[in-house]
């Protein structure tokens, strides 16, 4: 069918504002299609933002965990005057009083040098572990004085009192109910008295 001039004239105006409409819907459909990726996009990363948030409030929360555990150990050690430089005289009174309280028949000791056992890396500086042997020779009369005089070390701070070895022999005298009790066990012990030194605490 063919049309006349004058029909086409007629049809022009209406065929462009089809065209014209057909790609302004053209148009706002990509416009659309982009806000979408767009705010698709921020969303992902709005999302990855809140994790990486949310990670760092955990790893926060957990190392404040951590500290307050080595505060906590730290205080303890502390009260425990196990931080510090050994303490000799304070090691020998209690041994004094603890044979004067327990009644032990005869104690006698000595403490090696100190010697470096490890030092742990820290900030701003090293931790350091001391060791001093003690040998102590004990006469008694039954083997819980031995048990009750390491608890009685132990429960008295000043240092960590870690027993390496303990041997208990006997002496061949026999228990009297005189004055003068006789010892029916020698007992021979060596105890490491560990400190720890700060060296951050001496700055």
């Amino acid at each position: 069918m063919r049309l006349t001039r004058a029909e086409a004239r007629q049809l022009a105006l209406p065929a462009f504002a089809a065209l014209a409409m057909a790609a302004g819907g053209a148009m706002l459909i990509y416009t659309a299609g982009q806000s979408v990726q767009a705010a698709q996009r921020s969303l992902g990363a709005a999302q990855a933002e809140r994790k990486q948030n949310v990670d760092r409030l955990a790893r926060i929360a957990e190392e404040e965990r951590e500290v307050k555990e080595k505060l906590d150990v730290y205080a303890r050690l502390k009260q425990l005057n196990i931080i510090g430089e050994e303490r000799r005289l304070e090691w020998a009174d209690t041994i004094t009083r603890i044979r004067t309280q327990r009644e032990l028949l005869d104690v006698r000791y000595r403490v090696e040098r100190q010697k470096l056992l490890a030092s742990a890396p820290g900030k701003p500086a090293n931790v350091d572990f001391y060791a001093s042997t003690m040998k102590v020779e004990l006469a008694l009369l039954h083997e819980e004085d031995l048990l009750r005089f390491l608890s009685d070390l132990r429960a008295s701070g000043n240092a960590y009192y870690s027993v390496q070895r303990c041997v208990l022999s006997r002496t061949g005298q026999a228990a009297t109910g005189g004055a003068a009790m006789a010892p029916r066990l020698q007992a021979q012990c060596e105890i490491d008295l560990i400190t720890v030194m700060d060296r951050a605490a001496k700055r």
